[in-house]
């Protein structure tokens, strides 16, 4: 319990530092939000007005120590495009995003662990698995994703070409595209790092070992070769997962999905800032939390890591 507070405790102060960051950065981003909300024909008056009312005028330390107070109670402040609370802006897209990404990371480390072992224990198929996954690598997500809707929504019908859609399953069917789009390069890299782990472990001395006792190709495989591996297998799996939550971006925007990281581009280009402060954190949020999983899981699997902690 002690090893599992102390990431908890890393884990919460990396969001602390990571918000204050953003804070500062975006404090000093160009843009002016009293222009945004009064128009370039205010006055002197209207406009000092509004900086105080927005907190402006106080030192940047003071802004950010009222706006984390507001934040850990749920209050993110009101978004200066739309005009309505951030936190309402974020809830239904945030969740679209989780169910995208987690579909893709269940698709991309499904496929990528399948398709690494299959390499990594078949020595016939290296090349042909090297092959795919070198080319699954290079392609860039929206490539991916515009092919994906020519082939399966324009000219096959089968999937649709935009929209995240309403209810549980018509959203998986909606997300299936943006999902495999997302998971491409992702299965791709988690696969050459499975192939690598096995192939590693296939090679060393009690493998050959138990082989040398007699025992089944089924038991050493399970036992000796895919346990050891399976550390840093899971390793690059969470990074994955976790790294699929920047790279929905791309995907959301080809697939006019209308999630965080769609979102969070329309609020970078109209400088919405209480827009992108709220989403930035949210996205860090999510993969120091992926990330914590991820050393916990570790740490069960192989408990002298706990011993390094």
């Amino acid at each position: 319990m002690t090893f599992i507070a102390k990431k908890l405790a890393a884990g919460a102060a990396t969001v602390l530092a990571s918000s204050l960051i953003i804070f500062l950065a975006l404090s000093r981003a160009p843009g002016d939000p009293v222009a945004l909300i009064l128009g370039p024909h205010a006055t002197n008056a209207e406009r000092a007005a509004m900086s105080a009312r927005l907190g402006l005028t106080d030192p940047v330390l003071v802004r950010y120590w009222h706006w984390l107070t507001d934040a850990l109670h749920g209050d993110f402040g009101n978004s200066l495009l739309y005009r309505q609370p951030v936190s309402g802006l974020l809830g239904p897209r945030l969740m679209t995003t989780l169910i995208l990404v987690g579909l893709s990371a269940l698709i991309a480390v499904a496929t990528g662990v399948a398709l690494g072992i299959f390499g990594g224990v078949t020595p016939r198929a290296r090349p042909l698995v090297s092959a795919v996954t070198g080319v699954g690598t290079a392609l860039p997500g929206f490539v991916v994703s515009s092919a994906l809707i020519s082939i399966f929504a324009v000219n096959l019908a089968w999937f649709p070409t935009f929209g995240a859609g309403h209810g549980f399953f018509d959203q998986l069917w909606h997300l299936t595209l943006p999902a495999i789009a997302l998971a491409m390069s992702s299965a791709a890299y988690v696969a050459q790092m499975t192939a690598a782990a096995v192939n590693d472990e296939a090679g060393r001395e009690h493998v050959a070992t138990a082989t040398g006792r007699g025992l089944p190709r089924s038991v050493v495989l399970r036992r000796h070769v895919l346990r050891n591996a399976a550390i840093p297998v899971l390793t690059v799996s969470g990074l994955t997962a976790a790294s699929l939550v920047a790279g929905s971006v791309v995907v959301e925007s080809a697939f006019g999905i209308d999630g965080l990281g769609s979102l969070l581009v329309k609020s970078v280009a109209s400088k919405d800032y209480p827009v992108v402060n709220a989403a930035s954190l949210v996205i860090v949020i999510v993969f120091v939390a992926v990330m914590t999983v991820l050393d916990i899981s570790q740490t069960a699997l192989d408990p002298r890591l706990r011993e390094r902690a």
